[in-house]
């Protein structure tokens, strides 16, 4: 079996640590996070390009190293390979190893904000276009000194207040690690942010079974989607999270 693996950055070492041990050849592309930065329409059109040039003389399946994420998966169609998504709201599902996992923390833990080591080294990784469309819609990246001067004192001061009042709404800060860190370093970042913000700060195992089952070539119903050609994602607002439907 040879299989296609499209996947968000911000996994790259969970993905390739998984892909170093599978049973098939998978070949991977990954495509920069900012792409969830720019809105679940933006995001879906591209995986589509991706999923579209997928050569399907060469494939048996499309991997999708994503989840629901915030309706960036939803619509998406599988025209002539079939794909297979994870059964979950987000990156930091799978990190944690199932949906229900994320659920119970984030319905006990409210005002929670994660790192990986994916989310602390990949942010400087995303092409130059893309930066500048991300930091134009959600102001990352700009200092005050940089809205200030751009749109003036009190319209730059109020950018700011807006752009950064996302800290207000976080009390902690989630470390996950998965075992993959090569030293301490990436906790210790994590740790600098929490403090920085005045965040407590928590360290979690995760769980990569989720990113093995993926490439294993064998996926439970319970865990993964399939979707067929002919059909498309959907956002199921339920349990499963994701859903399949016919493609019009």
């Amino acid at each position: 079996m040879r299989l296609k693996l499209i996947a968000c950055e911000v996994l790259y070492r969970e993905m390739c640590a998984a892909v170093a041990r599978a049973p098939h050849q998978v070949d991977i592309e990954f495509l920069p996070k900012g792409l969830h930065d720019l809105g679940g329409a933006t995001m879906r059109a591209r995986l589509q390009e991706v999923v579209d040039a997928a050569d399907p003389a060469l494939y048996d399946a499309l991997l999708l190293g994503y989840a629901l994420c915030g309706n960036g998966s939803a619509g998406l169609r599988s025209r002539t390979i079939p794909l297979v998504i994870p059964l979950a709201h987000d990156c930091i599902a799978l990190l944690m190893g199932s949906r229900q996992r994320y659920q119970e923390y984030f319905d006990n833990s409210p005002g929670e904000y994660f790192r990986s080591t994916g989310w602390l080294e990949r942010g400087e990784g995303l092409d130059q276009a893309t930066m500048r469309i991300v930091r134009d819609r959600t102001g990352s990246g700009y200092t005050l000194e940089d809205l200030i001067a751009r749109y003036g004192e009190d319209n730059g001061r109020y950018l700011f207040e807006q752009f950064s009042g996302y800290q207000r709404a976080y009390r902690r800060l989630t470390y996950i690690e998965t075992g993959l860190e090569p030293d301490g370093s990436f906790e210790r970042r994590a740790r600098e942010e929490a403090a920085l913000h005045n965040w407590e700060f928590e360290l979690i195992s995760g769980d990569l079974r989720l990113f093995e089952a993926l490439v294993s070539g064998v996926w439970d119903e319970r865990d993964f989607l399939v979707v067929p050609p002919g059909w498309r994602v959907k956002a199921s607002y339920d349990g499963d999270v994701i859903a399949k439907e016919p493609a019009e």
